[in-house]
């Protein structure tokens, strides 16, 4: 995972995310609505960006602090604008979380953890920074997002499956959701403007050429039957910090 190609393509994308993840916004009205509890102390959220999921937190929840993490420096003029009060950090989360011994009462994440190489050991590691019923929470993304890009160009991320995540974390009984969204466009240029706002095309650093675009819009259209979509399959997961067994 080229993780300095993530950082550059999402940081180019800020002020155009919040327009465009419509997606991602109900994943995180979402992800807030399946905690039972509200009252969290000490809260950190992982891949904050533009502060779709923080501002929904910091208006439904109460804690004493909250750190909100992101590679990508400039999400932080994004998030003191929600409260000057959020510690926010730029760091790679996988390092942070190797160097930093706080624990929290809750973990949070919106379509951010998609970029671990490792989601299953990386959530281990996750868990040990829990407080005892401390709650994880995130949403990544299953193996039919983005089927049509797949489809026509043979491309996507290493996604798992619900069953797949099951058995990896059945350690920590996992509480896992999944849906299937779609999004309709009027042309195949419009479906990669939209995953082009959304820093998503950090998936590839290839530059396409005039024939590669004409060719991408003919057999997407031959893909979709000419009535061209997009597919997310969000999951949301949620664990308490209470080993089974």
């Amino acid at each position: 995972m080229n993780k300095e190609l993530i950082k550059k393509r999402f940081s180019r994308k800020l002020s155009s995310y919040n327009e465009n993840a419509r997606i991602q916004k109900q994943m995180a009205e979402k992800l807030i609505n399946m905690l039972e509890d509200t009252d969290k102390p000490e809260i950190l959220e992982i891949g904050c960006g533009t502060g779709l999921l923080t501002e929904l937190a910091v208006k439904n929840l109460s804690y004493k602090t909250y750190t909100a993490l992101d590679i990508v420096a400039d999400c932080e003029n994004f998030i003191k604008k929600i409260s000057p009060d959020i510690n926010f950090i730029s760091d790679d989360i996988e390092k942070y979380i190797e160097q930093n011994d706080k624990q929290f009462d809750l973990i949070i994440s919106n379509a951010s953890l998609q970029w671990i190489e490792n989601l299953p050991e990386f959530t281990e590691k996750l868990m040990k920074k829990l407080k005892s019923d401390g709650v994880l929470l995130f949403t990544t993304f299953g193996v039919e997002n983005f089927r049509e890009i797949y489809g026509v160009l043979g491309k996507k991320l290493s996604y798992l499956t619900v069953k797949e995540l099951e058995e990896k974390l059945k350690n920590y009984n996992p509480k896992i959701e999944e849906e299937i969204r779609i999004m309709a466009f009027k042309t195949p240029k419009d479906v990669l403007k939209h995953i082009q706002n959304t820093g998503v095309n950090a998936l590839s650093s290839e530059t396409w050429t005039k024939r590669d675009l004409s060719d991408f819009e003919k057999e997407y259209n031959i893909f979709c039957a000419n009535r061209p979509v997009l597919t997310y399959h969000p999951l949301y997961i949620k664990i308490k910090n209470r080993l089974v067994g």
